[in-house]
């Protein structure tokens, strides 16, 4: 059974910056896995934000060139860098594992809140 915690949010002026920890436990193949972090603002449909994969992130266009994603193998963690923060960016963000071949089920986190004042 995976698991997953993320961690990191809270609340940042417009412009400021955050970053954000999702740590995998469960399976030997974690670092073998996509995951990617998704958001949720009140009244909104859950929404992708960035994935990785392999090393290689990919990004939705509203965060392209403010936010980063990156993982650690060694420690089955992921991040999300967020700069250029706007209150726009308020949500509540997860993390999750996609399935494939060798995890058969997607996981995700509890999740963690990201508010940004103007």
């Amino acid at each position: 059974q995976v698991q997953l915690v993320e961690s990191g949010g809270g609340l940042a002026q417009a412009g400021g910056s955050l970053r954000l920890s999702c740590a995998a436990s469960g399976s030997g193949f974690i670092r073998l896995s996509t995951m990617g972090w998704y958001r949720q603002a009140p009244g909104k449909q859950r929404e992708l934000v960035a994935t990785i994969s392999g090393g290689t992130p990919n990004y939705a266009d509203f965060v392209k060139g403010r936010f980063t994603v990156s993982r650690d193998n060694a420690k089955n963690t992921m991040y999300l860098q967020m700069n250029s923060l706007k209150p726009e960016d308020t949500a509540s963000y997860y993390c999750k594992l996609f399935r494939g071949t060798l995890i058969t089920t997607d996981y995700w986190g509890q999740g963690t809140q990201v508010t940004v004042s103007s």
